[in-house]
């Protein structure tokens, strides 16, 4: 027994001095740009790796249940036979008892978007897991989603877990959550890139100086790791011989503005058929397996309305195929997206976009050819345009999509006409819709959101947190000569009043009570205003900024549901913390501690 002490203490000072240890390691990492930007390739290959464990399992899973040539992809093959399409309903009721056994329908889960929006990066991984299992679960058995909501949900959440480890900044890390979505997006197309303008445009919601360097080598690792493994990205092969002329700006502007009002009518559809799917005679278990029922017909019509479509894109690319059969397919294609996400299969429309822009686009340029009787544009250089305008009608993201257009193509002068499109797409759809889809489909279950930008501070500054509080409410019943003896001049400005049942009762001027001929008998509720111009607890600091508009005044009480009074909060303190948590916020834009 005397001897253990010894040990005992050695142990214990072991283990305090690696504790010491961990906390100046994580002191260093925080405080050098150079070790952020290590961070930040450590994520990005992990995001890599992760994209290429979660591509080989759903394509593994589709060769099996789908009987598949070993080179080929489920939307580049010819036909499929009805007993191969009874797989669909099948992978609804396997996604269901999936999504039971994860208890993923009782508990709202957060992707890295609403994470940065809202959580200042913080994700959770049982939750990422979920989500990537329930992705890969629908692409896996055929239903039109793409992998890529799950290649970002595993970077981002791997990148959230290593920044809650070190305690990093709520910028930084904001910025690493985006670096390991972006290098997941770049590792699956090959486009180091275009993942660090998503990781800018699509999960961050700004572009940064301090976040250059960080998200743009996590993105090159990403891609580093993927080509280690030989993992053939989702790069499109088109080369066009036609150069873009600048009058093709103008054509390729309209092709622009069609891609928006068709991308807003497909998020709309989407969002519409949801809310239809969920009747109170369908129980949600359900929804998955009758949108795989409904999807057969429209598989049978052509298979390449199953899965991503990287196959059936290639394919269409490559053959160059009629106007009557590329509507066919979009046609198709947009149906199966519209079913499956709408019925509850999990995933995304980015590859859908993508897929759906390039048959828009050499339709586009097809038509321009009969109308006119001779070629106008190049029908590969439109589908690519298409196919980058479309996408950012749906997804987001102009730069994003440019830059992939550019490392597919490496045609310069493609590129500016795919910039112009994208532009004239993404003005449009802000204007008159103002949501991706990701941000549409938070909207649709309440939140406010447009973009991954941070107003997690909006949120969490709520009137209950800045407010007063207010310790001794005085009775309405009061007279106003004893309200006088109470509050003399130059004690307070203003006194909150609550009725004989402690419920707010108005708000009381204190130098009112003194004004000449004011009856020093009466209640002093009788000079009280703002009875009904209250704020409540949860209210957050925009939405108190907003009822100081409304209310006209310099001061409101914040009141309970049950009407006692919790606090008072005025107007100008409400406004100078939003200075400052906006001042903050540019701060942290710019790189400076």
């Amino acid at each position: 027994m005397n001897g253990a002490r010894p040990v005992t203490a050695v142990l214990r000072s072991s283990s305090t001095r690696a504790r010491s240890a961990a906390r100046d390691f994580r002191g260093w990492l925080r405080a050098s740009e150079v070790s952020f930007i290590g961070l930040a390739i450590l994520v990005g290959a992990g995001a890599g790796l992760l994209s290429v464990v979660i591509g080989a399992v759903a394509r593994a899973l589709q060769h099996l249940l789908f009987a598949l040539p070993p080179d080929s992809r489920l939307s580049g093959v010819s036909r499929l036979g009805l007993a191969s399409l009874l797989i669909l309903p099948l992978g609804g009721l396997v996604l269901a008892g999936f999504s039971y056994a994860t208890k993923a329908r009782k508990r709202r889960l957060v992707d890295a978007v609403e994470a940065n929006a809202l959580h200042g990066g913080r994700m959770s991984v049982s939750d990422s897991l979920v989500i990537s299992g329930q992705t890969m679960l629908s692409n896996g058995f055929g239903a039109s989603v793409g992998l890529e909501a799950a290649y970002a949900q595993m970077g981002g959440a791997a990148a959230s877990v290593l920044g809650g480890w070190l305690k990093l900044r709520r910028a930084d890390q904001r910025t690493l959550v985006g670096a390991g979505a972006g290098a997941a997006i770049a590792a699956a197309f090959g486009a180091p890139l275009a993942g660090a303008f998503y990781a800018f445009e699509i999960v961050i919601g700004t572009y940064s100086p301090a976040a250059i360097a960080p998200v743009a080598a996590a993105a090159l690792a990403g891609v580093l790791v993927a080509q280690g493994f030989g993992v053939q990205p989702y790069l499109i092969d088109v080369t066009s011989q036609t150069l873009v002329e600048p009058h093709h700006y103008l054509i390729y502007g309209a092709l622009g503005a069609i891609c928006a009002v068709l991308g807003i009518a497909l998020m709309r559809a989407v969002g519409h058929v949801e809310h239809l799917s969920r009747q109170p005679w369908l129980p949600d278990w359900a929804r998955p397996a009758v949108g795989g029922l409904l999807l057969i017909p429209v598989a049978l019509l052509s298979p390449q309305a199953l899965s991503a479509g990287h196959g059936a894109l290639h394919a269409d690319l490559a053959v160059g195929a009629s106007i009557g059969f590329i509507l066919l397919v979009m046609g198709v294609k947009t149906m199966a997206s519209i079913i499956s996400l709408g019925f509850g299969f999990r995933g995304g429309l980015f590859f859908a976009s993508l897929f759906l822009g390039t048959l828009l686009g050499h339709v586009y340029a097809d038509i321009l050819t009969l109308v006119t009787g001779h070629v106008v544009i190049d029908p590969r250089n439109a589908a690519m345009v298409g196919m980058a305008a479309f996408a950012v009608a749906v997804v987001g993201g102009p730069m994003t999509m440019a830059m992939l257009v550019l490392q597919s193509t490496h045609d310069f002068s493609l590129t500016g006409a795919v910039i112009a499109a994208s532009l004239v797409a993404s003005s449009i759809v802000r204007e008159t819709f103002g949501y991706s889809f990701s941000t549409w489909r938070l909207h649709l279950r309440g939140e406010t959101i447009k973009s991954a930008r941070d107003v997690g501070w909006v949120k969490t500054l709520t009137a209950g947190r800045m407010m007063r509080k207010e310790t001794r409410p005085t009775a309405a019943a009061l007279t106003i000569a004893e309200f006088r003896r109470a509050f003399p001049l130059g004690s307070t400005s203003r006194v909150v009043l609550t009725d004989a049942q402690d419920h707010y009762a108005g708000i009381v001027v204190v130098p009112t009570a003194y004004a000449d001929g004011v009856d020093a008998t009466a209640a002093v509720g009788t000079l009280a205003t703002g009875h009904r111009k209250v704020l409540t607890p949860e209210m957050d600091i925009a939405a108190v900024m907003a009822g100081f508009d409304t209310a006209h005044t310099d001061e409101l009480a914040v009141v309970a549901d049950d009407g006692r009074v919790l606090g008072l909060l005025s107007e100008s303190y409400v406004r100078r913390r939003y200075a400052e948590e906006l001042e903050k916020a540019q701060r942290e834009v710019f790189g400076e501690r």
